[in-house]
């Protein structure tokens, strides 16, 4: 394989991929159990707003993965391996829609830091399709964290 990226440090980014690839699954996962959970007086503008978010997650899923394959490397594809590699905390039981507002605002700020924690060798080794694919990412996320933070606003 010749693309211009040495195979280390391909493997290096695909490495950090993978972890990014684990917080979308695990936080799609999340939001999409909210969703089907939530209850309460805001239950159907947070059932809408989960559901555009899983989705998006469920759609950005194969985006990172092909990204990965392209590299040259096996994605992780396994809830084993999204468990080792995720930084997301599983939910017990059920919570408040507040509280699942409070958990999405720490998924989606957690996976922004994943993508935002690849940078430097996707910079160094010059690989711009990586570096759009982060630069995306984070602005989703970014995004849905002010939104989701500006229903715990007063």
């Amino acid at each position: 394989m010749d693309i211009g990226i040495s195979k280390k440090d391909r493997e290096k980014i695909a490495e950090g991929l993978s972890h990014l690839l684990a917080d979308s699954f695990t936080l799609y996962l999340k939001t999409h159990n909210f969703h089907w959970n939530v209850k309460g007086p805001m239950f159907n503008t947070l059932h809408v707003m989960f559901m555009d978010q899983y989705t998006e997650l469920w759609n950005a899923l194969d985006l990172i993965a092909e990204r990965i394959r392209a590299l040259g490397v096996a994605a992780p594809g396994t809830y084993r391996e999204f468990a080792k590699l995720t930084v997301i905390q599983e939910s017990e039981g059920v919570p408040t829609a507040t509280e699942m507002i409070k958990q999405l605002v720490a998924g989606q700020e957690a996976v922004t830091k994943t993508a935002r924690g690849i940078f430097p060798l996707v910079d160094k080794a010059g690989d711009e399709p990586t570096a759009d694919l982060l630069t995306q990412r984070m602005q989703i996320h970014e995004k849905n964290a002010w939104m989701l933070r500006s229903l715990l606003e007063d």
